[in-house]
């Protein structure tokens, strides 16, 4: 499992962003503070507090950087 820090600061952006990882046969976790998501769901992402970066858990191992460089628009450091 992988996880990075995303940035879904708008409308727009989550709903590229869902539109990106359903491409992906894999399972996707949104993790702000206790609540934990799937990031295919956007009525679920619309729950979270936006304002401030989420993690994101990806479980996959196999095509991992191909995900990543997928989802890098969303990626903050």
């Amino acid at each position: 499992m992988k996880t990075v820090k995303i940035s879904l600061n708008s409308i727009d952006k989550v709903k590229s962003f869902v539109n990106d990882v359903t491409k992906f046969d894999t399972d996707f976790d949104l993790v702000s503070g206790r609540y934990v998501i799937d990031a295919k769901s956007i009525m679920g992402i619309f729950s979270l507090d936006l304002s401030k970066p989420i993690d994101l858990n990806i479980h996959n191992e196999e095509s991992v950087e191909k995900i990543l460089s997928v989802l890098s628009p969303y990626i903050v450091e």
